[in-house]
């Protein structure tokens, strides 16, 4: 994978990125010349219940990697996440550890973006599972690790919080143990019950492999150290944790979308991890996609406008791709989530979870009440349809129709 030198483009996302040059170590060399790329990524994603800590975690695991970070939950980047306090949709980032790239994906923790995060655990080799070390395992807890096992991936337990005075070292072995029953319960193989456990506090930024040293590092923090290595251990343990990514270079190329999003300048960006080959700008693809257990063809075919790649907080334009790495793409306007991009000649597509079908169903008409009009700016009902086609550009839970919105209900 190439970065274009000199091109920084931040549509959106204009905050620094110094790619970090700290800690490279030399790494065996792989038999195979065509895997030689792969063995240096780690695509991994971090899931939790609802407030869990996975954002703040993922803000200081990149400023421990020398990347810039702004403000605080950097990654919740619209409106409705600040207000809320919440991820409601996943975005993926990258950034260096000793000589490796790691690509990190941020998931909602809320049980209505459930099907989300499933989509999410397609692309990545492993998982970071954050627990808050008092509240233990909850209800989102049980579903997201459910799907973790299902497909075959490791967790790397972080108990998160212990920073909290009621948070004690037998609270945690607790809650560990509390894991490993759900683990059990959720028919885990021998391999994903021999897991690693980590302490860590997100908002101290540090995480150790130990309770002493995690309190170590607290009273170090606390007594006005600036600590350097404070996520040293996490990002260890996520590097010798999580495989890397298994295929082929020589392969046709393919990659299935999970997650899109809209650019005011680039129209639809897709979002995957290319499974087999490599992709450059101008190559001509199309999507397929599954339909009733049988492979359709969308009769979409494109060419390849822009290739993206995010480190830190910055977008960065790509002159191609290949097999392992997690892209965003541009030049297929219609394609959207559980597609499969691939070669001309391709013509199975990759297996793709169901996008869940809307729950609740809205009509808009004409406010015919007396106290229409009254207040607020966007009343039209042109205006309405814009800001729902617009939403519906990045946001597959909605669907639109002449009449009605469909979509799923946030409690």
């Amino acid at each position: 994978m190439k970065l274009r030198e000199g091109v920084n483009a931040s549509f959106g996302m204009s905050r620094g990125s110094g790619l970090c040059m700290r800690g490279f170590s030399s790494l065996p060399e792989p038999a195979d010349p065509e895997l030689a790329e792969i063995h240096e990524t780690r695509n991994f994603a971090i899931i939790a219940h609802v407030d869990h800590g996975k954002t703040t975690m993922l803000d200081k695991l990149m400023t421990q990697c020398n990347e810039a970070v702004s403000e605080e939950r950097a990654m919740d980047s619209n409106d409705l996440e600040r207000e809320r306090g919440i991820t409601i949709q996943s975005k993926y980032t990258s950034f260096k550890w000793k000589g490796l790239t790691l690509n990190a994906v941020d998931t909602p923790g809320h049980a209505d973006f459930g099907g989300e995060v499933e989509r999410v655990l397609s692309m990545v080799d492993g998982c970071l599972l954050l627990v808050d070390a008092l509240e233990g395992p909850l209800a989102q807890t049980k579903f997201v690790v459910s799907k973790a096992l299902a497909r075959g991936l490791k967790p790397l337990l972080v108990l998160n919080k212990i920073d909290r005075p009621s948070v004690t070292e037998e609270r945690c072995i607790e809650v560990e143990q509390n894991l490993f029953d759900l683990f059990v319960k959720l028919d885990a193989t021998d391999e994903q019950l021999d897991f690693t456990t980590l302490y860590a506090s997100a908002r101290e930024g540090i995480a150790a492999t130990s309770w002493d040293k995690a309190q170590d590092l607290l009273k170090r923090k606390a007594g006005g150290e600036v600590l350097v290595d404070g996520m040293a251990d996490l990002l260890d343990a996520v590097v010798e944790s999580v495989p890397p990514p298994k295929g082929n270079a020589k392969d046709e190329f393919r990659m299935l979308v999970t997650m899109i999003e809209r650019d005011a300048f680039m129209g639809r960006l897709l979002t995957g991890r290319i499974t087999s080959g490599s992709i450059k700008v101008g190559d001509r693809v199309k999507a397929l996609t599954c339909e009733g257990g049988e492979a359709r063809d969308k009769d979409v075919e494109g060419r390849i406008t822009k290739i993206f790649s995010r480190h830190g907080m910055a977008r960065f334009i790509l002159e191609d791709a290949k097999v392992g790495d997690i892209v965003s793409i541009a030049g297929l306007p219609s394609a959207t989530v559980s597609d499969t991009i691939c070669a001309l000649t391709v013509d199975t597509p990759l297996p793709a979870s169901p996008i869940d079908p809307p729950t609740i169903k809205m009509t808009f008409g004409v406010n015919d009440s007396p106290l229409a009009g009254r207040e607020g700016t966007q009343l039209t009902g042109s205006k309405l349809g814009d800001r729902l086609k617009a939403e519906a550009e990045s946001n597959v839970s909605i669907s639109l129709q002449a009449a009605a919105v469909s979509g799923r209900k946030a409690s």
